[in-house]
């Protein structure tokens, strides 16, 4: 809700973002469709987290953010200044409990470095390229050739790729191989695969969908802005905060940053239709199939055996489900009286919204790490930073 470098998906993806405690990097973020990204700018234009009010003075909040920020974070104007930026350009409320969240996502996902390093980048980039040169076909001694090619820098790819350290670096390094060499395009086409990026590690097709009304002059593109301490906390704090949800606690919001956004509303609903269809479903946000082809999903085909208590038709039924990313899935009729049935079975009602259950998977995790642990890790952060308020902005 994220493969080369990325952010949260289900069991079964090859390239997984490992959230692990110590700063980490994610190769490509996974993403549900074409179609998600299509209602990202109009989910952009109303966000509940978006202030009504006039901000408190610039100095104050900028003071209230080098406080909350962990003593061991160099740099803290700056880091103040880039956050305020990203809050007061984006209309976005700075509570103590929204800069909070902000701040634990970044820790967690970098430790507040900018580029973080990633161990074994070089080793990882390597098994991809083999990996997809296997998928088409491509002889080794074929890929091996293309990296002894010499790049624009003067040193061949493979020699850059085994001093690779960040994603920047290897963003870099596929920027030059994509473009000057005919197998670079073979495997990648025109798609840099680093898709994730800076210390909130952030989703860069995100970024460019979200750039228009990006605050600072982009010298060369968004990717590269992404990179950048200022680009990679401004979209991540869109990302985060930058759309309208009814969650009654922010761990569900960690959630969504790292499943994608509702999952946690839309597990809620996959965890109602399993109760009352009796079909066993991943709650994992995904309310449609995302893949290629006419099949269904499996929340689709449940809710569907519903029909006749439902009174509902298949068009209309998926006519809501395509609804599932954004806030307007609430108020159609499908959820509305799946909630209903459901509460009256439950004799309860049930929660509107519960943690994913993704496992993320990557060749760097060495144990099981899902999508409850990073948001229940991120709201322990979050909880920490809180202590350190004093609620002079709340």
């Amino acid at each position: 809700m994220s493969h080369l470098i990325g952010h949260a998906v289900q069991a079964g993806s090859p390239f997984v973002k490992d959230r692990a405690p110590m700063p980490v990097s994610g190769f490509i973020r996974h993403t549900r469709s074409a179609i998600s990204l299509m209602l990202i700018t109009f989910l952009a234009a109303c966000s509940s987290q978006r202030n009504q009010t006039p901000l408190p003075p610039p100095d104050l909040v900028r003071s209230e953010i080098v406080r909350l920020l962990p003593p061991s974070v160099s740099d803290r104007q700056g880091w103040a200044t880039d956050i305020y930026t990203a809050f007061e350009t984006q209309k976005i409320d700075p509570t103590v409990q929204n800069l909070c969240s902000v701040l634990a996502v970044t820790e967690q996902e970098s430790n507040y470095q900018v580029d973080p390093a990633v161990p074994g980048m070089g080793k990882i980039a390597q098994d991809e390229i083999d990996r997809r040169a296997s998928k088409a076909h491509i002889p080794n001694l074929l890929v091996r050739s293309a990296l002894d090619i010499r790049s624009p820098t003067g040193k061949t790819y493979n020699e850059r790729l085994s001093a690779a350290r960040t994603e920047k670096d290897l963003s870099l390094i596929f920027d030059d191989f994509i473009g000057m060499v005919p197998l670079g395009r073979t495997l990648f086409g025109n798609f840099n695969p680093v898709h994730t990026a800076g210390p909130m590690q952030v989703s860069i097709e995100f970024a460019e969908k979200q750039a228009r009304d990006y605050p600072y002059s982009v010298e060369t593109s968004i990717r590269h802005e992404v990179f950048s301490r200022r680009g990679g906390m401004y979209f991540g704090i869109a990302h985060l905060l930058g759309y309208p949800v009814s969650y009654d606690k922010p761990i569900y919001r960690f959630a969504d940053f790292n499943a994608g956004w509702y999952a946690s509303r839309n597990a809620a609903f996959q965890s109602a239709v399993a109760r009352l269809s009796g079909k066993r479903l991943a709650l994992d946000g995904d309310l449609i199939s995302y893949g290629f082809g006419p099949s269904l999903g499996q929340t689709e085909m449940a809710v569907r055996s519903l029909h006749t208590q439902l009174g509902m038709r298949n068009p209309t039924i998926r006519s809501a489900l395509e609804k599932g990313e954004t806030e307007e899935f609430e108020d159609t009729d499908l959820y509305k009286q799946v909630f209903a049935l459901a509460d009256k079975a439950a004799g309860k009602p049930l929660p509107r919204a519960i943690l994913p259950g993704i496992v993320l998977e990557s060749p760097k995790i060495t144990r099981k790490l899902t999508t409850a642990w990073f948001a229940q890790r991120v709201e322990e952060r979050r909880v920490r930073c809180m202590s350190r308020a004093s609620g002079k902005l709340k």
